[in-house]
């Protein structure tokens, strides 16, 4: 096999779509014996939008989520901080999109076993490690009943998430995941969209956020639609909640009475909420991002190499770019080491940047400077912060993640789909 990828979530799918393209055979290992559905609403950008669509994909992505509109601010008492275009409205070439995530992940896995196969995804089986060898990487596996076996590919690339094992093996001593404090509760119910119909609104500040955009059309008869909804609240490191996974049953006792007086004119937080029935409680984590991705013919890519908090929806985005930073680059050099660290040199200072500015609150940080300033409370929002301190957080944030217009209208194709790997 030419590349085993570790993990079938949107990075690894990704991946073996993208090198597909270039006449590049992979296989994916995914622990989960079923894929399904899993999850909440997440964003795409632009820049990542760009890329599905070159892969075929924007067709697909029509049919299971909405373009966003806008993004709107607001304080916590509901008014309005700063709004702004996104996608088309904002004049990129490509849409931004609301989606929901395993809605999103299915499409890819259903577009892989399409185009490599029914066995080029092998469900129920896990990469625990490697181990470097002569003519490449032999993958050690385990099934769900716990037998080990052994795959030889020339690479290995780990998309394995935050508790990556291949990670693991690279840096044996690094530890859990880091909580900063935040704890998400998040959900979906259907409801009437607000403001525009395709906003993604946020409102409160950096120790309390409601988060709300929708992810379906709304139904043509009662004109609901499936809002993503999410409830934040900070709390000091030493809180004890440092227990991540993003798909545990959550308790509406333990957030709900923080937002019980979120009634605005455009939206009544608590009572969205109550509407969908349940909710998932996900601390917020990410790791210190790492000196090397790369180990001979073994890399790391989306989670497993930048786990980053989910500030600025650039989460899923950074990952669908890194699986075509590194398709081009092996069409460049081949299936080689030198590959691995040319797709390296790009993306970890790109994504290290990320991560640092998401641990700074991103663009979000408006908000908070609004709640420092004035508690919430305004008549005038350019009495409290200027226009040009909205637009310079906004434009400096859209840089660091790589998805400025004039950038992303003005650059090439990451993948040339004329170009099929170096020989």
């Amino acid at each position: 096999m030419d590349v085993i990828i570790a993990g079938g979530g949107i990075a690894g799918l990704s991946l073996a779509l993208s090198l597909d393209q270039i006449g590049v055979r992979a296989r994916i290992y995914e622990q989960v014996a079923t894929i399904r559905p899993l999850g909440v609403g997440i964003n795409v950008q632009p820049h990542a939008v760009r890329e599905l669509f070159e892969m075929g994909l924007g067709d697909e992505l029509d049919k299971i989520g909405v373009r966003t509109k806008e993004v709107a601010y607001f304080s916590k008492k509901g008014g309005l901080i700063w709004k702004e275009a996104r996608g088309l409205g904002a004049g990129y070439r490509w849409p931004q999109f609301s989606v929901h995530r395993g809605q999103l992940q299915m499409m890819l896995y259903h577009a892989v076993r399409a185009r490599l196969g029914g066995d080029c995804v092998v469900n129920g089986v896990s990469v625990t490690g490697f181990t470097q060898c002569e003519d490449g990487v032999d993958v050690h596996l385990r099934d769900t009943e716990g037998r080990q076996s052994t795959a030889t590919a020339t690479l290995l690339v780990a998309a394995d998430g935050i508790h990556s094992a291949i990670r693991s093996q690279m840096v044996p001593n690094e530890g859990a995941p880091k909580w900063g404090g935040a704890v998400l509760w998040r959900g979906t119910s259907m409801a009437a969209p607000s403001l525009s119909g395709a906003t993604m609104a946020m409102a409160g500040h950096e120790w309390q956020k409601f988060v709300t955009y929708p992810i379906s059309a709304p139904d043509p008869v009662t004109g609901k639609a499936l809002i993503n909804w999410i409830a934040e609240l900070k709390y000091e490191p030493g809180a004890g909640w440092n227990r991540e996974d993003w798909n545990r049953q959550g308790d509406f006792a333990d957030f709900l009475p923080a937002f019980q007086d979120w009634r605005f004119d455009w939206l009544d937080c608590p009572a969205l909420m109550l509407e969908g029935g349940e909710c998932y409680e996900y601390p917020m984590v990410d790791r210190d991002p790492l000196d090397n991705w790369t180990q001979g013919n073994v890399t790391l890519m989306g989670d497993a190499a930048h786990p980053m908090y989910p500030i600025g929806s650039n989460g899923a985005s950074q990952a669908i770019i890194d699986a075509r930073v590194l398709t081009r680059a092996i069409a460049e050099r081949g299936l080689t080491a030198d590959a691995l660290q040319l797709y390296e040199a790009e993306r970890r200072p790109a994504t290290t940047r990320i991560v640092h500015a998401n641990r700074g609150n991103g663009p979000d940080q408006v908000m908070e400077i609004v709640e420092e300033r004035c508690g919430g409370v305004f008549d005038d929002i350019s009495e409290v912060l200027s226009k040009e301190e909205l637009v310079e957080t906004a434009d400096v944030y859209k840089k660091i993640a790589g998805f400025d217009v004039d950038t992303l209208n003005n650059r090439g194709p990451i993948v040339e789909l004329s170009r099929v790997m170096h020989a």
